[in-house]
């Protein structure tokens, strides 16, 4: 699964989401508080490859409390995504585009119904779900050295912390002596919030060791789901003013912290509050009271769950449905191209039929 936007583990706040991000960026600052050598090329591929990515395909909504912007083409191009490219040849993107179309048409009545599209929906996610588990086969063998099948948390902090330029060797003796590790304050608290997600991914009975099933949910928590609850009120957490565990629409739509700099940044913000609170009222409040609840939370953010992929069908389909019949023709899919697939086809209309 690609990791392309904001990281969030364990109980990162929103400062500390920047924090991680710088440094995953920054790997060759040098912090103050150092009692190990560090490298000054650490291997940022070994990075990406342990810690948890900064977006999860097909999940609505970020670990940090933002709407997934690609969640519609994630769900509708699947795998398949990278092909449509901004600069990709339009012709090429449309005849891709016209062989998804004949495929979602189970029926082969030239539309796509609802059912047709969250049939699809499901199987896209499926698809994201499997290339996590192809990674993390990966990512599992990176920290496993002994091939035991089990990981430690020790193990696993070594392999991270050499991930940040620390020197491999130095550190892994320190931990099995017992020496004290100072690292510079910031990486300690990516470290403690790493900790935590850590041990809320050991099934029970807690053994403090991960094999492989539950690496894969301390990286992806959509594959558990006692790690998507944990996910759920983290964000709960992030976003909850007055501590009631619950979110009423004024929490949901705050913006971040910051001031608002130029009309260009007003208008983001503008367009920030607009979008979440359609997503509030229309999507994640299920009986419209004004009020999220972690249930209706986790329900939201369940990527498999068939009655959103449903739901997700509908509001596809209303968005290109320019004669209101509820279904879809290839005429209009390749007119809102750029919805489905974030790629505008030029001409769509242009020999539609006899390419078809």
């Amino acid at each position: 699964m690609s990791t392309r936007r904001r990281a969030r583990s364990g109980h990162l706040t929103v400062a500390s989401v920047a924090l991680l991000i710088f440094l995953l960026v920054d790997v060759n600052a040098r912090p103050a508080n150092f009692s190990v050598h560090k490298d000054k090329n650490p291997d940022s591929k070994e990075t990406n490859e342990i810690l948890p990515p900064d977006h999860l395909n097909g999940v609505k909504m970020e670990m940090d409390g933002h709407l997934n912007k690609d969640f519609h083409q994630e769900v509708f191009l699947g795998k398949e995504m990278e092909e449509f490219e901004e600069d990709s040849e339009p012709r090429r993107n449309r005849k891709k585009l016209i062989e998804i179309f004949t495929k979602v048409d189970i029926n082969k009545d030239r539309s796509v119904s609802a059912k047709e599209m969250q049939r699809w929906i499901m199987e896209k996610t499926e698809e994201h779900f499997q290339e996590a588990v192809r990674e993390n086969k990966l990512s599992f063998r990176a920290v496993d050295p002994d091939g035991d099948g089990y990981v430690t948390w020790d193990e696993y902090r070594v392999k991270f912390l050499a991930s940040k330029g620390f020197n491999e060797k130095e550190v892994a003796e320190k931990i099995k002596n017992n020496d004290e590790l100072k690292v510079d304050e910031e990486t300690q608290e990516v470290l403690e919030s790493l900790k935590d997600r850590w041990f809320q991914a050991d099934n029970p009975p807690a053994d403090q060791l991960l094999n492989e099933e539950e690496f894969l949910s301390f990286l992806h928590p959509e594959h558990s789901r006692g790690m998507l609850k944990y996910m759920v009120k983290e964000i709960i957490r992030d976003l909850d003013q007055d501590g009631d565990k619950e979110l009423t629409l004024s929490e949901f739509i705050s913006l971040p912290k910051g001031t608002v700099e130029n009309q260009q940044a007003q208008d983001i913000d503008d367009d920030w509050v607009r979008e979440r609170k359609k997503e509030f009222e229309e999507v994640i409040d299920a009986n419209h009271n004004g009020i999220v609840t972690m249930e209706e939370l986790e329900e939201y953010m369940d990527p498999m769950n068939e009655y959103n992929a449903l739901n997700e069908a509908k509001q596809m389909i209303a968005v290109a449905d320019e004669n209101q019949n509820h279904s879809l023709e290839l005429e209009e899919i390749l007119k809102y191209s750029e919805y489905f697939t974030g790629s505008k086809l030029m001409d769509y209309a242009r020999n539609v039929h006899e390419e078809f």
